[in-house]
């Protein structure tokens, strides 16, 4: 891999050009990461705001109509509904693994097959997370797992 930079005093605004002969998971992973870097969320937790990287996001969750935004450490309250918050992160990582839950696919460290084909994630953070059959294929299919 080749990396170029080009500093130009007349420049008025950042362009990053990628020349590859294939798009490969590598460079997808480079244009998430280069996506991430501008996107903020902005979540509460005990009574406070914070604005929160998209990164830092593990996974989110919608229970009883509230919207949970959960990072490694963290549980923050969102007042965006679950389908905004999808629509937000769906090109930086983020899948839809059940009616109720997203998941940012880096922070996946294993999955495993449970009856009726429903998988269970393990997160980074230890936590597991149950994928509903209807979104499991497409799991798979982003991990490059059979």
């Amino acid at each position: 891999m080749k990396i170029s930079i080009n500093i130009n005093e007349n420049i008025t605004e950042t362009e990053i050009v990628i020349n590859s002969r294939s798009l490969t998971p590598e460079i997808e992973k480079i244009i998430t990461a280069l996506r991430m870097l501008d996107s903020q969320i902005t979540v509460s937790k005990d009574g406070e705001s914070y604005i929160l990287d998209a990164a830092k996001i593990v996974y989110v969750e919608s229970v009883d109509r509230r919207t949970f935004v959960y990072t490694e450490k963290d549980c923050f309250e969102s007042r965006l509904k679950l389908y905004e918050i999808e629509e937000m992160l769906c090109s930086m990582g983020f899948l839809r693994i059940s009616k109720a839950c997203l998941v940012q696919l880096k922070y996946i460290r294993s999955l495993k097959a449970e009856i009726n084909r429903k998988l269970r994630l393990t997160l980074e953070n230890g936590e597991q997370i149950i994928v509903s059959r209807q979104y499991a294929d497409e799991l798979k299919q982003r991990l490059g797992v059979k």
